[in-house]
């Protein structure tokens, strides 16, 4: 009997996935995390108005959700002052980014991204066969003066830049951004990773028309919003871009419930505005506690703050090891030179606390080895 092959292309990728959630260490380790500050979630959850709506929504769960996503795009169109026809939902940012790279690049073909960036990006592209090129960061920021030079110089079609940035917290203005964008070569797309800017300073969205054809801009509920379960983004940019998803997409991949509860939160900016400044709380927090044990926070327009650990990526690693080792669930960058520090995501006050108790002990073992 013999099994059917898997493509040339899928035999040759790793079976691995860009994270290793935090329920597998947990299996692995037989115990519970204290405080669960690694995956760039909210703990302080979705708006009380989305609950209930989802809520609401369970009893219909029988039925498929709408495959238009009609009443979400619509709302998310008012809100960013465009038209439905330019905003595509899907299943969060990832599964979008899935799409995009299936829509344009085949075997062989360029893509540019920066080194130690958001690896999901990187996985659905060399799932497509596309030929990642990688430039450093700058200063800790993504550049995308760099990024696009290095686009010019391999006759990229797609390349991908966050604003803030994962994994540094880093930002830079929209108007930089926008204005960046003169040097990008024709025939290619940036792919533009806006998952943080609720969070962000004022200023930090660029000012791009939504009809010009060289930009996609995606975000999420995931993040502000708090509902990083339920996997909900979505993609703005011009309309013929936004209905060749529709070639691809899977149309029931968002839920009823799903569509409910963002549309329900969407409407909720009281609530979108408390988790700002909790956000902003926590991160001060977070930047007080690693100056006290004497670290260096990198500013972050995050949701959560990038801490230099001051030395190499091995001893980050330590540090990262010894802090899970006390049931602190934190990450890191994967690429020098961000790899010398580690990520933690805002808490609560009683995560931040437990943070607080254990990296003094954490850091002492890291350096002792």
């Amino acid at each position: 009997m013999t099994a059917p092959k898997l493509t040339a292309l899928a035999d040759s990728l790793p079976s691995t996935v860009p994270f290793v959630g935090p329920e597998t260490q947990e299996r692995a380790r037989g115990r519970p995390f204290v405080a669960r500050v690694g995956a760039n979630e909210s703990v302080f959850g979705p708006s009380p108005k989305a609950l209930a709506a989802m809520a609401a929504a369970g009893a219909d769960a029988w039925m498929y959700g709408d495959p238009e996503n009609h009443d979400l795009r619509t709302a998310l169109a008012e809100a960013h002052g465009v038209g439905p026809e330019n905003i595509v939902v899907g299943e969060g940012i990832d599964g979008l980014l899935g799409y995009l790279v299936r829509l344009f690049i085949c075997e062989g073909d360029a893509v540019v991204t920066s080194d130690g960036a958001y690896p999901t990006f990187n996985y659905h592209v060399a799932g497509f066969g596309g030929v990642l090129h990688k430039v450093p960061y700058v200063d800790d920021h993504e550049d995308p003066a760099t990024l696009f030079a290095k686009a010019a110089e391999v006759g990229a079609k797609l390349v991908y830049l966050a604003n803030p940035d994962n994994p540094m917290g880093t930002w830079h203005k929209g108007t930089d951004i926008a204005a960046a964008l003169d040097a990008l070569p024709d025939g290619c797309l940036v792919a533009l990773d806006e998952a943080y800017v609720e969070l962000a300073p004022e200023g930090t969205a660029a000012p791009i028309d939504i009809n010009d054809p060289r930009v996609i801009r995606f975000r999420t509920f995931s993040k502000a919003y708090g509902m990083a379960g339920l996997r909900v983004g979505y993609g703005m940019g011009a309309e013929p871009l936004i209905t060749a998803f529709n070639k691809i997409r899977n149309h029931f991949g968002v839920g009823r419930v799903a569509q409910a509860g963002a549309l329900a939160a969407l409407r909720d900016d009281v609530y979108l505005t408390e988790t700002i400044a909790r956000v902003a709380d926590a991160r001060a927090r977070l930047a007080q506690i690693a100056r006290d044990n004497g670290l260096t926070p990198l500013p972050s327009a995050a949701i959560f703050v990038t801490i230099d650990c001051g030395s190499d990526g091995d001893f980050a690693r330590a540090v990262l090891k010894e802090l899970i080792a006390r049931d602190i669930f934190v990450r890191m960058p994967f690429a020098r030179p961000g790899d010398r520090c580690i990520r933690i995501s805002t808490g609560t006050p009683e995560d931040l606390e437990a943070v607080a108790a254990a990296l003094p002990h954490a850091l002492a073992a890291a350096r002792a080895t």
